[in-house]
């Protein structure tokens, strides 16, 4: 573990103290000052990952960010890739899984995300993320403490046991409002799907619309008990 890493994780309680009332930019800009370069982000396109994007874009835009390309993502989940490159001049890059949507659906008899949606996920997110990490001391994140009781109990600095290092969450004490009010403010490209009643967009298989008003998980996994793939849960089962 690095000296750096060991120092954060034996101080969480001092590191939340002094970011009480911190806002996104501030905080990342005190993991830029802590961490980089061995500081990366991890970004499935939604709206707060872009809103992070934007701010890194402004602070220091050589932090490594990355996608999880399940090789399931929307076509308008790529192109904004491609719209966030144009705009910041930073490439995310895309991390897959070690076998093709093909050869894997072959080796399983069929999609596991029919059959066994957690098998998938871990195969196609949770195993690539681990490879995407290592050499890091910490990762950046766009959840939100609102969005489902999983990351409500999230700090903005926290250890990751699950996949050891720290965890920084700069938008945990925001809400959808604010988000999207900094993105209209300052025209943050975004996934146009959100304009189509998909508040969180992950794969196209297991993401449904569900219209203005509905929970902003309510359409990942629909008609499953299945709202988390892996990656923020606190569940260390798959350590």
């Amino acid at each position: 573990m690095s000296t750096v890493k060991h120092a954060m994780q034996d101080d969480l309680s001092r590191v939340n103290e002094l970011l009480t009332g911190a806002t996104p930019r501030e905080v990342l800009e005190w993991a830029v000052e802590r961490c980089f370069p061995r500081l990366t982000m991890a970004t499935a396109f939604g709206a707060e990952g872009c809103v992070l994007i934007h701010l890194l874009a402004e602070i220091e835009p050589r932090v490594r960010v990355f996608n999880l390309d399940t090789g399931y993502q929307f076509a308008e989940t790529l192109e904004l890739r491609d719209r966030i490159a144009a705009r910041y001049g930073i490439e995310v890059e895309l991390i897959g899984a070690e076998t093709s949507v093909a050869e894997y659906e072959e080796r399983h008899g069929g999609p596991l995300y029919v059959s066994n949606p957690d098998r998938c996920c871990y195969d196609r997110k949770i195993v690539p993320l681990r490879r995407a990490l290592v050499g890091h001391d910490a990762w950046v994140t766009a959840i939100r403490a609102d969005q489902s009781s999983h990351r409500a109990s999230a700090q903005v600095v926290g250890s990751d046991p699950k996949f050891g290092l720290v965890k920084i969450n700069p938008l945990l004490t925001w809400t959808r409002r604010d988000v999207w009010a900094f993105v209209v403010t300052h025209g943050v490209p975004y996934n146009p799907l959100h304009d189509q009643g998909y508040p969180s967009i992950g794969c196209w298989p297991c993401t449904r619309s569900v219209g203005a008003a509905g929970d902003e998980r309510a359409g990942r996994w629909a008609g499953q008990a299945k709202t988390e793939c892996g990656l923020h849960s606190l569940d260390s089962s798959q350590l």
